[in-house]
């Protein structure tokens, strides 16, 4: 099949198909929709070589990300895929390891491939690979976290959602509660900390120094069995992540312990199997899939403007209610 045969099959001039697939010109949406339809009917499939040619791209769209065995970050790939397939872009991935120089690893192997712009979940410490990508006049947009620098970024609203999280907390009656808090230094953590106390100054609630802890991934199992052997015990629990959550929940069961009876048990990130837990998990939620999308669109304007000025955009985070706070009915 060629172009022509998708002109044909669309009732349009090959010089429209080539707008709609190179995305160089606007096209009446509904134009556009027939121009779609008609690729996928022919089972046409464009000329990725022709078009890089064209562009001076390569159409691939680097992304590197940590644990990417995380559920969390999957959810977000899974975005950025999706919409990296609409706009006729490849995607190569690669794995950070939480670690500033595995990051400037995992990007300058993206880089040696030719991406046309990079999607990064940052360390702790992103400065020298945020020179490294911008150095070069490549479109850079941070996802997830937050880090003071003149790019593109994306991620959740974290500071109120983990304050509501304790503002339920502490309406079921609840005043010693523990925050398991993310990995030291990175964005997530820092502002899901604010939150935390926000939510405890506004319920006139103290924020007591030993039930405050990092438990990056599984370590959130050590820092739990700290917290109950407290002569003075947490009655309910804020965790920073989904899989700090694992590691939380172990702990209380190991100590002959339940949720929510023994303790309440709140936590940052929904995930597929959250309400698949006995008890189910009260939880805060994010548009993962939204988020790597919108990434992408992001990346996709940046390309065709490079003047842009830096966007920062805050995706909503909403409370979704289930058992583990220890609520009889939904509230």
């Amino acid at each position: 099949m060629t172009m022509a045969d998708v002109a044909r099959a669309a009732g349009v001039s090959v010089t429209t198909v080539s707008h709609v697939l190179n995305k160089t010109r606007r096209v009446n949406p509904g134009t556009a929709a027939a121009v779609e339809e008609a690729i996928a009917a022919t089972g046409y499939i464009p000329d990725q070589v022709a078009r890089s040619i064209r562009t001076g791209g390569t159409m691939t769209i680097g992304c590197a990300v940590s644990a990417m065995s995380n559920p969390y970050f999957a959810e977000i790939v899974h975005g950025v895929e999706s919409a990296a397939a609409r706009a006729g872009y490849s995607l190569l991935l690669t794995d950070t390891h939480e670690d500033p120089q595995g990051q400037a690893r995992a990007v300058a192997t993206l880089l040696s491939r030719r991406v046309d712009a990079v999607i990064l979940a940052p360390s702790h410490d992103p400065t020298a690979t945020i020179d490294q990508v911008t150095g070069r006049g490549i479109p850079l947009v941070l996802i997830d976290r937050f880090f003071d620098a003149p790019v593109d970024q994306i991620g959740s609203e974290n500071i109120e959602p983990t304050a509501k999280l304790v503002d339920h907390l502490a309406g079921l009656g609840h005043s010693r509660i523990g925050l398991v808090a993310g990995r030291d230094g990175v964005a997530t953590t820092a502002e899901r900390l604010e939150g935390f106390r926000v939510g405890m100054r506004r319920n006139k609630l103290r924020v007591a120094r030993q039930l405050v802890a990092s438990g990056a991934n599984l370590e959130a199992y050590g820092v739990v069995q700290r917290f109950l052997a407290l002569p003075n015990r947490p009655t309910a629990l804020v965790v920073g992540s989904n899989r700090m959550t694992i590691g939380a929940m172990r702990a209380i069961r190991d100590a002959g312990l339940t949720v929510p009876d023994d303790i309440a048990l709140v936590a940052f990130d929904d995930f597929e199997w959250a309400d698949l837990f006995h008890p189910r998990l009260t939880v805060i939620g994010q548009a993962t899939a939204e988020m790597g999308e919108r990434a992408v669109g992001m990346v996709l304007s940046r390309l065709a403007d490079p003047e842009l000025e830096p966007r920062i955009e805050r995706l909503p985070a909403v409370l979704v209610h289930r058992e583990s706070c220890g609520c009889a009915e939904p509230v």
